[in-house]
């Protein structure tokens, strides 16, 4: 890269990554407020019920400055953040960053092999679907149809009864001990994660790879006599790059979504069982602490592909992407 590309590619990265802190305030703000608009409050989840005498519920409300006007309590718990203190849960009785470093490498154990199945399968189907035409794109069109249609808690229940209760090949609940032990108890979780993004991943690959099947250059090289392989490999595959890839973020983003529901079917102890069971509970919290990391975790997959797409697509120009959306 010329010293003026790699000046505009530093102006684009400074810039995406200002875009991203304030999304991200106006994210946190968003994140902080809606668990106060929610009925109830931590307070009667703390005392279980059981009825408190004005001077028991001031002190609790002390405790947890439950009290404070709002504004202040946003200040505080954001000041908080940035310095790596989400709080302290109410439900746990533990710091909620404990709680998300003991959880979180389960869910990204379960998004990585979901996300391995789902570009494997995914882009292997695209291409024998755009590649041999026919019955076989038929087939995997009515395939990926099926796959689409079908979410991923029912996914999860579907596979569940079939493979851990009836067959009983692998385990019906639980995240395993150990690497291998782990792989073996989130296989079916990750199947049922990616069901329904191996048929997204699929029907963009052929209809990316379609198009570029009909372009003049690959006519031309196809004239001139290159093998057919090399045509497919260098012509449609590298021109379908963009597109993939842009389709890669909203995939992993999708994938960090749906492991609340999957996790609590499978009762996986990861982030997404502890956001559901956080959010019943009112562990205000923790749900603030879980939210904002997906949030996070969606905005920093969303700059990588903004930084490696005209890397990868010399077509598109920095910035295109992001403007376009």
């Amino acid at each position: 890269m010329s010293v003026a590309s790699l000046l505009g590619f530093g102006r684009f990265a400074l810039r995406r990554l200002v875009e991203m802190v304030f999304t991200l305030l106006v994210a946190s703000f968003a994140v902080f407020g809606a668990m106060y608009l929610a009925p109830g409050s931590p307070a009667s989840f703390l005392l279980s019920g059981r009825s408190a005498s004005p001077q028991a519920l001031a002190a609790i409300n002390a405790r947890y400055h439950l009290d404070d006007p709002f504004a202040l309590r946003y200040v505080r718990w954001l000041g908080d953040v940035v310095q790596g203190d989400f709080g302290r849960s109410l439900t746990y009785r533990t710091d909620v960053s404990r709680l998300l470093a003991d959880r979180l490498p389960t869910t990204l154990m379960l998004v990585g092999m979901a996300l391995v199945v789902v570009v494997v399968v995914g882009l292997l189907l695209g291409r024998v679907a755009a590649v041999r035409g026919g019955a076989v794109d038929s087939a995997v069109l009515v395939a990926t149809t099926l796959a689409i249609g079908t979410p991923s808690f029912v996914a999860a229940v579907l596979l569940q009864g079939l493979f851990a209760v009836q067959l009983g090949w692998f385990p019906s609940s639980g995240a395993g001990d150990g690497f291998w032990d782990m792989v073996f108890h989130l296989t079916l979780p990750a199947v049922a994660l990616a069901l329904y993004l191996i048929g997204l991943l699929a029907r963009v690959t052929r209809t990316a790879m379609l198009e570029a099947l009909d372009s003049e250059h690959v006519t031309v090289a196809r004239s001139r006599g290159v093998p057919e392989r090399l045509v497919i490999r260098r012509h449609v595959l590298r021109n379908s790059l963009g597109t993939l890839l842009t389709t890669g973020g909203l995939i992993v983003s999708t994938l960090l979504v749906c492991t609340v529901l999957v996790e609590t079917a499978f009762s996986i102890g990861g982030i997404g069982q502890l956001l559901e069971l956080s959010t019943s509970t009112k562990d205000f919290p923790t749900v603030q602490a879980v939210s904002l990391l997906i949030v996070g975790i969606f905005m920093a997959v969303n700059l990588l592909v903004d930084l490696v797409l005209p890397l990868v697509d010399p077509r598109i120009t920095l910035g295109t992407r992001s403007a376009a959306a």
